[in-house]
């Protein structure tokens, strides 16, 4: 973290959207709130722009995968499968209802 209270640019792949959203918050109030200089409102500016580069990045990867999550059980029905397995709805993915134990 650096003087100004927040952490350094580096560290900003690693954060997760809730970690990056609340620093963002921070920025945000830091800047609002006034009382910086030019130089230290210039870059609490730039690492709010990177905090809110990284939160994009989650939502739309969570986006995503909602939309994957969405399309996977309708593209199964359009091509005539069952959800979650075959067409005969054995879902072990081997093509069989049954074991044999001959």
């Amino acid at each position: 973290m650096t003087d100004d209270g927040t952490t350094t640019a580096g560290a900003t792949g690693t954060l997760g959207y809730e970690q990056a959203r609340d620093e963002l918050i921070e920025v945000v109030r830091r800047l609002e709130a006034g009382g910086t200089t030019l130089e230290e409102s210039l870059a609490l500016w730039e690492r709010g722009e990177e905090l809110a580069k990284v939160c994009r990045h989650w939502l739309e990867g969570a986006r995503a995968r909602l939309d994957a999550a969405l399309a996977g059980p309708a593209e199964q029905l359009r091509s005539g499968g069952a959800p979650g397995g075959d067409s005969n709805g054995d879902s072990s993915g081997d093509g069989g209802g049954e074991a044999d134990d001959d």
